[in-house]
C-alpha cells in the first residue's frame, strides 16, 4: 500500500480521518502507478498486481496467453449454481500514451490534490473501474455473500490499440467459451451531469492505411501527379468511405488501401425492461435513485467483440459529475466519485449474479 499523503507537491486530498486514506483509494493509486502505457506497456507488472489481488480475495486466477506476451487474466468467484450462465466484469489493463509536458502532475504518480482529484493516465480509462470491481467483490465476500451465478473478472490487454491481440483473439479462444457468459459489463464514459451514462452499442471502427504513390520533385517545381495531390481526394473522410462502400474501390483506383480493422457488426444489447439482464441493471440503479442516460458509445471498446459473439454487454463507468477526460491531458477522477462507484457495483453485481434461471438454463 502507498502512503496516505504525497507530500508538499501531492496533496493529501479528502481523508476518512486524520492521516488516513480509504484503502480502496490507495489501491487505485497504486494501480495507476503501473506503467501499462503504449507503445511498451508493462503487462507483467499488471499480472503480478492481479495475482496479488486474487490471493487477497482468496479466489483463483487463470492466465490465458492469447498472443505472445499478451495475457488475459481471469479471476473467478464460483456461484452456488455454476451451471447457470455467468456474469463477466471486463476491464482492460493498457492505457494510451501521454505528453508529460502538458500535465500538471506526473501522469504515473497518481497525485491527489487538495480537492481529492487523483491525476493519472487511466484514472478514467479504465483503471478506476478495474479497482471498483475488485473492491466491490472484496466487500461482498467479506460480508459473507454468495450468488447463484458465477462471476468472472477479466483483465484484457491491448484494448487501446484495437484489441486484436486482446479481446478480439480471446473471444475465439476455448477459455472464453468455458466462461459460459450470460451478460458482461465493460467500460463507459464519465458524465459531467448527475446522471450515469450507459452504452448498449457502439460505432464500428474502420482503421485503414492509404498509400498514395506519386511523382517526386522539388517544391519549387510545379510537379504533377504528386502523392499529396492524390491524398486530397480522401478528404473529407466520410466522402472517401461513402465512395468505397458504394463502389468497393478507391477513387479513380489511384489510392491503394488496406483495412487494419473493419467492423461491420451492429449488434445492440437490449434495454427493454422485459429483458431480465437489463431489468436487473436498471431496476437496481432506480432503487439507488441513479439516473441513467442511454447512448451509443461514440468510439469503440472491447464490448463490440463480446456483442459480435451474440452476448449482451453494457458499457458503464460510474463516474458522474466528472468531465470526460479519457485520452486527454490531466486525466483525473475525484476520490469521492471513485468510492461511490464501488457502492454502485456493490449493488449491481449481486443483482446481476442473482438473475433467476432463464429459458434453457434449468
Amino acid at each position: 500500500m502507498l502512503p496516505d499523503k504525497d507530500g508538499p507537491n501531492g496533496g493529501g486530498g479528502v481523508q476518512n480521518g486524520p492521516g488516513t486514506e480509504d484503502p480502496s483509494v490507495s489501491l487505485f493509486r497504486e494501480y495507476l502507478r503501473l506503467k501499462t502505457v503504449h507503445p511498451e506497456p508493462d503487462y507483467d507488472a499488471a499480472v503480478r498486481f492481479l495475482e496479488r489481488i486474487a490471493e487477497e480475495l482468496a479466489l483463483p486466477m487463470k492466465k490465458v496467453e492469447v498472443c505472445p506476451g499478451r495475457v488475459v487474466a481471469i479471476i473467478t468467484w464460483v456461484g452456488s449454481r455454476p451451471e447457470l450462465k455467468s456474469v463477466v466484469l471486463n476491464s482492460h489493463t493498457d492505457v494510451v500514451p501521454v505528453y508529460e509536458e502538458h500535465w500538471k502532475h506526473d501522469p504515473f504518480a497518481a497525485v491527489k490534490d487538495e480537492h481529492g482529484n487523483i491525476y493519472g493516465r487511466g484514472s478514467q480509462d479504465m483503471k478506476c473501474v478495474t479497482i471498483q470491481y475488485i473492491e466491490a467483490i472484496r466487500r461482498l465476500k467479506a460480508a459473507g455473500k454468495r450468488f447463484s451465478r458465477t462471476i468472472h473478472l477479466t483483465f484484457v490487454p491491448d484494448e487501446e490499440v484495437g484489441g486484436h491481440k486482446g479481446m478480439e483473439t480471446f473471444v475465439k479462444h476455448p477459455e472464453f467459451q468455458k466462461l459460459n457468459i450470460g451478460f458482461a459489463l465493460d467500460e463507459g464514459l464519465a458524465n459531467p451531469t448527475n446522471a450515469y451514462t450507459v452504452f448498449y452499442g457502439e460505432r464500428n471502427p474502420w482503421w485503414i492505411t492509404v498509400r498514395c504513390p506519386g511523382s517526386p520533385g522539388h517544391g519549387s517545381r510545379f510537379v504533377e501527379n504528386t502523392a499529396a495531390e492524390k491524398l486530397v481526394s480522401v478528404t473529407p473522410p466520410k466522402q472517401y468511405q461513402d465512395f468505397v462502400k458504394e463502389h468497393n474501390r478507391t477513387p479513380l483506383n489511384l489510392l491503394p488501401f488496406s483495412a487494419l480493422q473493419k467492423h461491420m457488426d451492429q449488434n445492440f444489447t437490449s434495454t427493454e425492461e422485459s429483458d431480465p439482464w437489463w431489468h436487473a441493471f436498471s431496476s437496481t440503479c432506480k432503487a439507488m435513485n441513479v439516473t441513467l442516460q442511454k447512448e451509443i458509445f461514440p468510439a469503440a471498446t472491447d464490448s463490440r467483440f463480446i456483442r459480435e459473439e451474440g452476448l449482451p454487454a453494457i458499457g458503464f463507468s460510474p463516474m458522474n459529475l466528472t468531465p470526460i477526460l479519457l485520452h486527454d491531458h490531466n486525466e483525473y477522477l475525484n476520490e469521492q466519485v471513485f468510492l461511490r462507484g464501488i457502492q454502485v457495483y456493490e449493488r449491481l453485481v449481486p443483482a446481476l449474479a442473482s438473475v433467476p434461471p432463464l429459458s434453457g438454463e434449468e
